[in-house]
């Protein structure tokens, strides 16, 4: 979608003035450059030296080796699938062909490219996804466990044809520094992963082409960081990038200037984008996956090139690993909360390796488990790697003695009731409306509650489904009506300003959190984003009577209420009135509860609507199913109470 002047003088309305000064100077230093791009200083020498120990390789899982082997020989074969789309084009790639639309994004001066519009260059994430070239770091690691040279010349015909196709500054690839950040990482491990391949210092070091593309990236992040509002995982990714790659790359007169720098804003930015709790401020679960993939990242570079590392930096990453550790469910599955957009900071393994059971086994690696913390039965190749360049052991603080359950600066709550049926697992989400002034990657999702038996999507978050492009979607998954919550009078509890930008943010408190009763564990929070009405939500979890029990109340003037049930697309459910009886399976074994709807409203259930949309659920970016949504309507007026009670089998 291409942005209007309202869009502009909305987004400019959310920036201080430090901001718009640097801002101001990004423009005129992007018109600057648009004179020919400078050559790279020579780099006679240049030496890789930032290699894996040896017996690193020899370490991995048999079966985490078995599935990269078999997702390499896909991409050889020219199958990939990116957001939900199934590509068999790899062999040869267009590096500016969208296959969702059929567009390829236009060339040009980098910044002149439309590229949030999805009819003059089709959807960009399409096309950025390839370039990040994590699929060659796939190939390149599999170049490492097996020795079959097929893999390495694949990946050098690929870097080959991408910088033949994409000099300094030019075209789409050019244009979003998250996207330069992540593909210098995943350079910097396609040569580590080539190291004893013959042709692999011909391909970086000993050419010119490749160094040329390694220092204008590295030009181009020094010069744009994102700024102020925009200072979320996308700054954490183009330092991650560049800090590995003047680490690893460090050939040129500017290289440990940026070293330096880029260690300076990781370590800022880390702290900033976290809560004390280890929660991402972004409040979007894929998010802090993504942080803590690019952390951990960053600092395996440090410590294999014997960069000193701030103290804090893996202070953050340690209270990342325990906050993740603890808001898992019994399937290791994290809160679908936010944003979602599938991205990783570094792929070296292959199709049905667990994320969050390998960011974990990593964590355990480096930082040492503990005993609270859930088991991760799988394997991945990531961990051995990783785990062979970071210094292990826990930095010298407290760290929590029991599983945490509310974390306060978040505003996230996870409840759980054990049971032989399986676990019942409930987050409550009393947390801010995201982070920074525009909070990009936020939902109007004050309030809402997820629930999960046994790993499986009961009362379930929808997801995000897309960015760009369409409109109409992007607003549905953000919005209230798309979440377990209330809506009154029609509206979002927040004001959205854009596809990434919100003008007016809900302002949540919770007022309780008590699990001191191991029978009833009790969450009570509210929201003023109806302002002057006042949105109050009690959460009971029985836990032997494996019920839960929800009371919304209104405070202020009659209104117009929407109460909004989202289901898993597992669950199917009957609705007779006020009772639904929702069915699914489990394991090849069938599973049963009944919700029990507030009697005053009307309910319906809506399932696949398209006009406008309702009833769906997204698995990931690009990707929606059909699912059963239960909608109450009717009036609230001040101080009512709507109950909904959920019971499980015992």
């Amino acid at each position: 979608m291409s942005m209007s002047a309202g869009w502009y003088l909305r987004r400019l309305s959310r920036m201080g003035p430090q901001e718009v000064g640097g801002r101001v100077g990004d423009t005129v230093r992007r018109r600057r450059w648009r004179a020919a791009p400078p050559d790279a200083p020579e780099a006679g020498g240049a030496r890789f030296t930032a290699v894996l120990p040896a017996g690193t390789v020899d370490a991995v899982a048999p079966d985490a080796a078995k599935r990269l082997v078999a997702e390499a020989d896909r991409l050889l074969a020219g199958h990939a699938t990116f957001f939900g789309v199934d590509r068999d084009d790899l062999v040869d790639p267009d590096w500016f062909f969208d296959p969702k639309t059929g567009r390829r994004a236009p060339q040009g001066y980098a910044f002149d490219v439309p590229y949030r519009d999805e009819e003059a260059s089709g959807d960009v994430k399409q096309i950025w996804e390839p370039s990040r070239h994590q699929y060659l770091t796939v190939l390149a690691a599999a170049y490492a466990v097996t020795g079959d040279e097929r893999y390495a010349e694949r990946v050098a015909a690929h870097l080959r044809s991408w910088w033949a196709a994409n000099p300094p500054l030019s075209g789409v690839h050019w244009t979003s520094g998250i996207e330069l950040g992540i593909r210098l990482l995943s350079w910097v491990w396609v040569r580590r992963l080539l190291d004893g391949w013959p042709g692999a210092a011909g391909l970086f070091e000993e050419n010119p082409v490749a160094r040329n593309q390694v220092w204008h990236h590295q030009r181009w992040l020094a010069a744009f960081p994102s700024r102020g509002s925009s200072a979320n995982n996308h700054v954490i990714a183009e330092a991650a990038g560049q800090f590995a790659a003047a680490c690893a790359f460090g050939w040129f007169p500017s290289s440990e200037r940026w070293r330096d720098d880029a260690l300076r804003s990781l370590d800022r930015h880390l702290r900033g984008n976290t809560f004390g709790s280890g929660l991402n401020r972004e409040l979007a679960s894929e998010y802090h996956g993504l942080v803590l993939e690019l952390g951990l990242a960053a600092l395996a570079e440090a410590d294999a090139a014997g960069v000193p590392v701030p103290a804090p930096v893996r202070l953050v990453l340690l209270r990342m690993t325990d906050a993740l550790a603890a808001v898992v469910d019994g399937r290791l599955r994290p809160p679908r909360q936010g944003d979602s957009d599938d991205g990783h900071g570094l792929v070296v393994d292959g199709a049905g390796t667990d994320r969050w059971g390998s960011l974990l086994a990593t964590g355990e690696a480096v930082f040492g488990r503990l005993d609270w913390w859930p088991e991760v039965t799988g394997t991945d190749v990531r961990t051995t790697l990783l785990a062979a360049l970071v210094r292990p052991g826990a930095p010298a603080v407290a760290r929590p003695a029991s599983r945490p359950v509310h974390f306060p600066d978040a505003g996230m709550t996870v409840l759980r009731a054990p049971g032989g049926s399986g676990e019942l697992w409930v987050r409550c989400d009393g947390g801010p409306h995201g982070f920074l002034s525009i909070a990009a990657h936020a939902h109007a999702d004050a309030l809402s509650v997820e629930v999960r038996h046994d790993g499986v999507d009961v009362l379930a978050d929808p997801g995000t489904f897309c960015y760009h492009g369409q409109p109409e979607w992007r607003q549905y998954f953000r919005s209230t009506l798309g979440h377990n919550t209330l809506q009154l009078d029609g509206g979002d509890q927040s004001v959205s300003g854009g596809p990434f930008l919100w003008t007016r943010h809900a302002q949540t408190r919770v007022l309780v959190a008590d699990t001191s009763d191991a029978g009833v564990l009790r969450w009570c929070a509210e929201h003023d984003g109806y302002r002057p009405s006042v949105h109050r939500r009690r959460v009971e979890l029985l836990t032997a009577g494996r019920g839960l029990r929800v009371v919304d109340e209104v405070s202020g003037p009659r209104r117009a209420v929407r109460l909004a049930f989202h289901l898993g697309p597992a669950v199917t459910a009957e609705l007779e009135g006020d009772r639904a009886v929702l069915t699914w399976s489990r394991d090849g074994e069938d599973r049963s509860a009944v919700l029990d709807l507030p009697g005053r409203l009307s309910w319906r259930a809506h399932r696949g609507e398209s006009g406008p949309p309702l009833g769906w659920y997204s698995a990931g970016f690009g990707r929606k199913e059909p699912a059963t949504t239960l909608v109450g309507t009717g009036f609230a007026d001040g101080g009512e109470a709507f109950t909904t009670v959920l019971g499980f089998e015992v």
